[in-house]
């Protein structure tokens, strides 16, 4: 799966260093929330805050989560 299986349909939120976005996938019309988070402007404690937030959210096994 890849960021190219779904299309944007709006913007929901934006905090300090993502956005939230509501996505819907192509295949099925399935809608999720899909988190961007900007690294490139990050310090090195928030890249790494960041970089642990990513790994706790791909740890989760849930249906809503992707």
């Amino acid at each position: 799966m890849s960021i190219n299986d779904f299309e944007t349909i709006r913007k929901l939120g934006e905090g300090s260093y993502s956005s939230v976005y509501l996505v819907r996938r192509v295949k099925d019309d399935q809608k999720y929330a899909l988190k961007k988070v900007k690294m490139m402007n990050l310090s090195d404690k928030e890249k790494k805050n960041a970089l642990n937030e990513i790994r706790i959210l791909a740890s989760i096994q849930h249906p809503n989560i992707v």
